[in-house]
C-alpha cells in the first residue's frame, strides 16, 4: 500500500483527507506543522505528501525546500493542499519542488485526480 503524509495545522482538514485517503486505500499519517513533517519523514519517508501552505513552527515552503535539498533515494511526490490560489503562490510552490497543487476545499474526486496525475494513485 501506498503510505501518504497529511501536513496540515487544522486536525478537521487532516481528518477529512484522512479519510478520502483512506479510501484509496493509502495508509496515512499526520503532522501538524512543517517541523513534524520532517521528523515523520526521518522515521519513514511517505510516497506522497499532503501539504498545507501556511502553519506555524514551520510552513509548508520551508518544509518543501528542506525536503526537495535531504539526499535521499526516492523523494516523494508532494502535493500542495491550500487556499492560496493566486498564479504567483503556485508558481513558487512548483518551482520549489511540489509536484501538483490543490485548492481547499478539496473532495474525493479532485484529490483522486491529483494523486493520479503525479503517479501515485
Amino acid at each position: 500500500m501506498k503510505t501518504c503524509l497529511v501536513v496540515d495545522d487544522s486536525k478537521v482538514i487532516r481528518k477529512v483527507a484522512r479519510h478520502i485517503l483512506e479510501t484509496l486505500d493509502f495508509v496515512v499519517d499526520e503532522a501538524e506543522d512543517g517541523r513534524e513533517a520532517l521528523g515523520r519523514c526521518d522515521i519513514q519517508m511517505p510516497d506522497v505528501v499532503l501539504l498545507d501552505w501556511n502553519m506555524p513552527v514551520m510552513g509548508g515552503m520551508e518544509f518543501l525546500r528542506t525536503l526537495r535539498q535531504q539526499d535521499i533515494a526516492s523523494q516523494p511526490k508532494v502535493v500542495f493542499c491550500t487556499t492560496e490560489n493566486d498564479m504567483a503562490h503556485i508558481r513558487a510552490a512548483l518551482e520549489a519542488g511540489a509536484d501538483e497543487y490543490v485548492m481547499k476545499p478539496f473532495d474525493r474526486e479532485t484529490l483522486a485526480s491529483k494523486l493520479q496525475i503525479v503517479g501515485a494513485a
